[in-house]
């Protein structure tokens, strides 16, 4: 055993004092749903003609197991869908074929992000807003090409897999449309005659295709998505006392749910995006202001949305936060290191079953909305980063995954589960200080995030089978780390292949013990977790 460990791990085959019991025999069971796994993001479908995104998906298939991928710009002129000859339209496939076909036989299926306009859809002016140059801008007069493109790629999809399996994903129209200055430069009316005419093109090849919409950005606690444009002059930048005391909402969720129930439109499903870092713009200087919510800032979302949503008349409609993070940024520090991975299992396992899905932004570093990294690590959303290396994020996932179906305990910092199938018990103990209750980690704390609270697990499991093994598998500052063995290499700016080689290492490079209950089924816990640190306990 490394005798430098930061989390100091006492193991007893008898039952403590002080130790709280679970039976596992008599204690109360609910389901545990696995919302976490439904999906996963990526950044850009062409990115996915690329060897290294594939392996890297077929890494992050092979332990987290996600349902579902999103990704932006289906339609753009990268992937070479959409072709005029005089007045005829000719749509090619053969690029969306490949990374369907590839992530097909990887058991993930497309959660269809329907953007951007492609050269003779989008206006003659549009602007083309991120590296890859996306067309954003709309021509209402040209939205019959667009449906007809979107009702083309249906009848594609569904006579190349069948109407059975196109009937299990979803088609969201759109990316964050209330941002003009980076993915729909219109109107709100703009989209929401955009989403009429995509849903009816989608319904038309079948009614069991699933819709829905309206993908909006970040929930606001201010006014400057109320017009039918972002009026940054709105923008509220609230003290960080008052944060967390505003009533955040879904941007355009209420407008959009009257529209199409006005419309008699089909709305299958709601998505939004619901990061607890909210980038408003200041609007003399025109740079982002970074306002940090609490790490309960998902749980009030989801409820908000919830709500409204019950409240409509699409009460039935599922719920899909189709991006989530610690912030919305493809250059925080912190989406490298290693506090990610206790907030992501603590505001997943605090929020199971309560919507369809909440989708991690992004599985790779394999993405370009600002063009590639400068450096190997350069605070990408991945939870692998452009070489592979796994991110700390990364093993958050793995281990929420290796969860069964049956949760027998859950209160922080420890949820234990059972697979129902095996009666195998599998539990994930974490640290996530409540030093950063009000302020979930962000870049401002990059350099100064250990300086926090340890947490203490102690409890007694009964009710295990005679001797059985368990695996105690730690993530720590010092274990499945990469980032950390990067600087103390100097953090090189191009690593050699050792280098590089020695990097994935050190991010595979958690802690692993085994331990065992006595002959009574017996099996008391002791942990004493360093911030931030996750220990996954699995029965062999």
């Amino acid at each position: 055993m490394n005798k430098k460990l930061l989390m100091t791990l006492a193991l007893t085959l008898c039952a403590g004092a002080k130790a709280q019991t679970i039976d596992l025999r008599t204690a109360a069971v609910k389901p545990l749903r696995h919302t976490w796994s439904t999906g996963v993001c990526a950044g850009r479908v062409n990115e996915g003609l690329r060897a290294g995104w594939q392996e890297q998906l077929q890494t992050v298939q092979d332990h987290c197991h996600f349902k579902y991928l999103r990704m932006h710009a289906l339609f753009d002129d990268d992937m070479c869908v959409y072709f005029e000859h005089g007045n005829r339209a000719v749509y090619s496939w053969q690029y969306v074929d490949d990374v369907y076909d590839r992530m097909l036989a990887k058991g993930i299926r497309p959660f269809v992000e329907l953007s951007f306009f492609p050269k003779g859809i989008a206006a003659d002016t549009s602007k083309v807003q991120m590296w890859y140059r996306n067309r954003v801008t709309p021509d209402r007069s040209r939205y019959p090409k667009w449906h007809d493109l979107v009702k083309a790629f249906c009848e594609h999809v569904v006579n190349r897999y069948g109407i059975d399996e196109v009937s299990r994903w979803y088609f969201e129209v759109w990316n964050e449309p209330n941002l003009d200055f980076g993915f729909f430069d219109g109107t709100r009316s703009d989209y929401f005659a955009l989403y009429e005419t995509t849903a009816r093109a989608v319904k038309a090849v079948s009614p069991r295709l699933r819709v829905g919409g309206p993908a909006t950005s970040n929930f606001i606690a201010d006014g400057r998505h109320d017009g039918e444009r972002c009026d940054n002059a709105k923008s509220v930048f609230y003290p960080q006392d008052q944060i967390n005391r505003q009533q955040w909402k879904g941007v355009w969720i209420e407008d959009f749910l009257r529209f199409c129930a006005d419309r008699s439109l089909p709305v299958d499903f709601i998505s939004c995006h619901a990061y607890p870092t909210d980038y408003a713009l200041d609007p003399v200087t025109k740079h982002g202001k970074d306002a940090i919510r609490y790490v309960h800032s998902l749980r009030d979302d989801i409820g908000w949305l919830r709500k409204t949503v019950a409240e409509s008349r699409y009460p039935e409609a599922e719920i899909h936060i189709t991006e989530w993070s610690t912030s919305p940024s493809s250059r925080d520090p912190m989406h490298d290191l290693l506090p990610p991975a206790a907030y992501i299992v603590k505001a997943n396992v605090e929020n199971d079953g309560r919507v369809n899905s909440v989708m991690y932004w992004t599985f790779t570093d394999i993405f370009e909305e600002k063009g590639g990294g400068e450096e190997i690590f350069h605070g990408g959303f991945g939870m692998v980063n452009y070489q592979g290396i796994v991110k700390p994020a990364f093993h958050a996932y793995r281990m929420l995954c290796r969860l069964g179906d049956e949760c027998i305990y859950q209160q922080d910092p420890l949820i234990v589960s059972r697979h129902s199938e095996s009666g195998k018990i599998t539990a994930i103990a974490y640290n996530y200080p409540s030093e950063y209750e009000q302020q979930v980690p962000s870049a401002r704390h990059q350099n100064d995030y250990m300086d926090a609270s340890d947490k203490t697990v102690n409890c007694l499991l009964r009710g295990l089978r005679p001797h059985a093994r368990f695996v105690l598998e730690t993530l720590d500052k010092d274990h499945g780390n990469a980032y950390d063995e990067w600087v103390r290499m100097g953090k090189p700016h191009s690593p050699t292949q050792d280098q590089t080689r020695r990097l994935k290492e050190a991010g595979w490079n958690t802690l692993k013990q085994a331990v065992q209950a006595d002959a009574r089924g017996r099996f008391t816990l002791h942990l004493t977790l360093k911030p931030w640190t996750v220990v996954l306990i699995s029965e062999a």
